[in-house]
């Protein structure tokens, strides 16, 4: 196995803060409409002959937030393979920054509305972007765990806005309560702006290029063992990565090729299957609107933004376990665990909603943010975190930019249908919105158990095979005298490569 370096963990941890860029950007709104400072600040009302239009206004921020992320995901097919997945990031971030400036200075709802939107293209890049690149520098055996620190980053800027959001509640000018929050979505895109010049490309992107002496630079300090000091396999990884490149530069690399050729037409289903099929269990809207499905189970004041903060912290804690033993665990037993239970625990909160929302019943209401509670966990530990690593992997890095946009954009398109209509529907159907949630959680979980092959502890160019791709080099199942050969071949072949053998002799 590669070793998994301190420099490499510390680029997937930097690198992480696009990933949280977006959850905070993208949730920080879901606390702005907790604040009763908001509501005057833009004149809207939440009762009243005035709330079916507060509501389609509320449908249409997030509405135009998600639109903006589908279109920045979908830039992601052309800018990494472009320009590199570093600028990418670089792009990304100051999208982002120019795009929270300006949400923060919203004076009327046009604009907040429009600038959303703007804010909403570059935190899209960059939740499309950061999988494509912490799964092309993580090591097989800890891609789950490396490349999951996007979901970690996702879900730690769901905890950052959830609980400044709570403490600005308290605030005693009320614009500050709602404006606050939301300027901190800059933050962390200038963070991550000022330490990008020292962010490493993408060394299967530099293959790519043909730039193989700055690859293999990038990859010997990625993946540097210090109890080797010919560092065999990293050398290993890297002649796989650019045998496997050599080969698949000869294929059509079209957009349309993708839909075209079984293989790769196959695994857009899967990429877009996976995350449209986790965010169809309802994570979104819950998040998105879970103040005011709090208030609707009685509470009021503060109690449902600090509900809300605690619903995070689940959250979030389950993230990082699910990082932690993805590789271990594999992708399909989660996607097993995690459509069944949330299926299990949607059918009880549709049951306890519909029993007893709006009522005074305290243990039906108590029981019903339980259940609420125990849905993030499920979803948290076993889908979130999983989707996103699982689409970056199983496309070839020639196409993995295009997958894993097209499977964003579909992600995004999907999170409209749902977060447009969901004020309005939860105010006029309640608990009957539920059902939509409730029964894709179980047609994720039937297609998940037919159609979704295992890809832990295989290294991204060895994934290939399970769709009936070549694989020129396959070192997890080479027996001894093969990878005899290949260390041969490496030693043969590579100017910059020396074999092991060669060093023993030296």
């Amino acid at each position: 196995m590669v070793a998994t370096s301190r420099y490499n963990l510390s680029i997937v941890l930097f690198v992480a803060l696009s990933s949280l860029t977006y959850g905070y950007a993208f949730s920080v709104f879901s606390t702005s409409i907790g604040q009763p400072g908001f509501y005057k600040y833009f004149n809207l009302s939440t009762t009243g002959p005035r709330a079916s239009y507060t509501n389609s206004i509320l449908g249409a921020i997030n509405a135009l937030f998600s639109a903006g992320a589908a279109f920045g995901a979908l830039s992601i097919a052309w800018l990494p393979d472009w320009l590199g997945r570093k600028w990418t990031i670089i792009i990304a971030g100051t999208i982002s920054l120019i795009g929270g400036a300006l949400t923060t200075g919203s004076v009327n709802i046009p604009m907040i509305v429009v600038v959303r939107f703007l804010q909403g293209i570059g935190v899209g890049q960059c939740i499309t972007i950061t999988p494509i690149y912490l799964s092309e520098v993580a090591p097989p055996h800890r891609r789950g765990l490396l490349a999951g620190q996007n979901a970690v980053g996702l879900v730690t800027g769901y905890f950052l806005s959830s609980w400044v959001g709570y403490g600005t509640y308290f605030a005693t000018n009320e614009t500050f309560a709602w404006r606050f929050p939301i300027s901190l979505s800059c933050l962390f895109p200038l963070i991550l702006l000022v330490g990008s010049p020292w962010i490493p490309e993408s060394p299967r992107w530099l293959l790519w290029k043909d730039r193989v002496d700055e690859a293999w630079a990038i990859t010997e300090r990625l993946h540097h063992d210090p109890s080797d000091s010919t560092q065999l396999l990293a050398r290993e990884e890297f002649f796989q990565m650019r045998s496997q490149i050599e080969y698949d530069r000869t294929q059509d690399l079209s957009m349309w090729y993708m839909f075209k050729k079984p293989s790769l037409r196959r695994r857009i289903l899967l990429g877009c299957g996976v995350l449209l099929g986790g965010q169809a269990c309802g994570p979104l809207v819950i998040n998105n609107y879970g103040v005011i499905l709090y208030q609707g189970l009685g509470m009021s004041g503060s109690l449902p933004l600090l509900m809300y903060a605690i619903y995070v912290v689940v959250g979030a804690s389950v993230n990082i376990i699910a990082a932690f033993i993805m590789d271990k665990v594999g992708r399909r037993p989660l996607f097993f665990i995690g459509f069944l239970g949330t299926t299990v625990v949607m059918t009880c909160e549709t049951a306890l909603v519909a029993t007893y929302a709006g009522s005074d019943n305290k243990g039906g209401n108590a029981a019903a943010v339980f259940f609420l509670f125990l849905f993030v966990a499920v979803y948290g530990l076993c889908v979130d975190n999983t989707a996103f690593v699982y689409c970056a992997e199983i496309f070839p890095t020639m196409y993995r930019a295009k997958g894993m946009a097209l499977g964003l954009f579909v992600y995004y398109t999907g999170s409209i249908a749902f977060l447009t209509p969901a004020a309005t529907a939860m105010q006029n159907i309640g608990w009957k919105f539920y059902l939509v949630f409730l029964c894709c959680s179980f047609v994720a979980f039937v297609l998940a158990y037919f159609f979704v092959p295992e890809t832990a502890r295989l290294s991204l160019e060895e994934i290939s095979g399970l769709f009936g791709d070549n694989v020129i080099v396959n070192l997890t199942t080479a027996t001894e005298e093969e990878k005899k050969k290949i260390d041969e071949v490496i030693g043969e072949k590579s100017v910059t490569l020396v074999s092991h053998r060669e060093h023993a002799e030296d």
